[in-house]
């Protein structure tokens, strides 16, 4: 059975203060919580805070953005051998801002998640369509395309650790949010482009998250779903007592 994951994507907020006085809250609210995996996926500036300030917590820690490549005359960038040296766990790949503000291709994502792997890192791949895509009945093509893309170069066991995040674009930062059954169905469509290339056994143990717009008041309803493993969520995760609601859904 697949453990569900939830992930905090603050985007470009917190300064390091901010961090530190968010790591201190969410102590205590997700103590002795294990039914849920969590994570929070920070600016690289504040990683280090996280690593030692939720130390022994069960929270893992990740970065949102890497460059493929170890190191080398790439200014600006954060390659995984540094990731991998500072203990980090998880890094986003293939965000739809990554994607789009940044004009990150299929095959810069593609060397990205065979990179992480190399170092150590779980990637969490996103994928997502635009509003005109979903309008045309392209959600689907667009979405898989994406996936298995970026899926080329792994093995079956590369693939069944990883996590995918569906993420349609028009819904991230919105307000807008797909009904459940939309992110089900998009989603199972993703499990089956998965067995269809590696089989149903590697197709049922990989971890899909939905994201966009996921806050305390429907993230128990998506996570009723049988194929939505997680969510991903941004601007619902920058409070602590708004981010553990989220991972102790099973509660409420």
């Amino acid at each position: 059975m697949r453990k569900p994951i939830i992930v905090a994507n603050w985007k470009m907020y917190k300064t390091r203060v901010e961090a530190e006085q968010f790591c201190e809250e969410i102590r205590p609210l997700l103590a002795g919580q294990d039914k849920v995996d969590a994570a929070i996926c920070a600016p690289a500036l504040q990683l280090d805070i996280l690593k030692a300030k939720l130390q022994n917590t069960g929270i893992g820690v990740g970065a949102q953005n890497m460059y493929p490549a170890a190191e080398g005359a790439f200014t600006g960038e954060i390659s995984p051998r540094m990731l991998q040296d500072m203990g980090i766990d998880y890094v986003i790949i293939g965000h739809s801002e990554r994607r789009e503000i940044f004009k990150e291709d299929n095959e810069l994502i593609k060397a990205k998640v065979k990179s992480a792997y190399e170092y150590g890192l779980c990637p969490i791949l996103c994928v997502g369509e635009r509003l005109e895509q979903r309008e045309a009945g392209e959600t689907v093509e667009v979405c898989a395309g994406q996936l298995l893309s970026a899926l080329e170069d792994l093995t079956a066991e590369e693939v069944e650790q990883m996590i995918v995040a569906y993420e349609p674009i028009w819904a991230i930062g919105t307000g807008k949010v797909a009904t459940a059954q939309d992110a089900e169905d998009t989603i199972k469509a993703l499990r089956q482009a998965i067995a269809d290339k590696y089989g149903a056994a590697t197709a049922e143990k990989v971890r899909i998250q939905y994201g966009g717009s996921v806050k305390p008041e429907n993230v128990k309803e998506l996570m009723a779903q049988p194929n939505i493993d997680g969510a991903l969520v941004g601007g619902a995760s920058l409070k602590p007592e708004s981010f553990a609601k989220l991972v102790r859904y099973q509660e409420a």
